[in-house]
């Protein structure tokens, strides 16, 4: 069984380093050892929507999600990896201190209401 994570966060207001962001999300840019390490948590798949300098990752994740890992080469990648983000992204207002992405939560699910009775 899966589950679904979504979260928000806003990139630097600048129109060059929103671009430079986004070639580094193209296929074939992110580091493979980040891309491992973000398996390796339990991540099932990922996507990274954009409007503007707002940003909303949806994650679809295994039951066990966030997994232990143990210390890693890919650790340390994705800890350079996280850092070299850091440029690009701003958390949210109101956000907590060690918060980047911040989660959202879900208030309507079309699954979840009846059908209306045609007529």
């Amino acid at each position: 069984m899966s589950r679904k994570i979504c979260l928000v966060l806003d990139l630097v207001n600048d129109a060059a380093l929103i671009e430079s962001y986004v070639r580094m999300h193209e296929p074939g840019s992110v580091w493979p050892a980040v891309i491992d390490h973000i398996r390796a948590k339990g991540v099932l798949e990922m996507e990274i929507w954009q409007r503007g300098d707002r940003l909303f990752m949806i994650i679809e994740a295994a039951h066990d999600y966030p997994r232990r890992m143990a210390a890693a080469e890919t650790a340390a990648e994705n800890d350079r990896w996280e850092s070299l983000m850091g440029t690009f992204q701003r958390p949210l207002p109101g956000s907590d201190p060690d918060e980047k992405w911040s989660p959202m939560r879900r208030i309507f699910c079309l699954a979840d209401h009846a059908t209306a009775p045609r007529s």
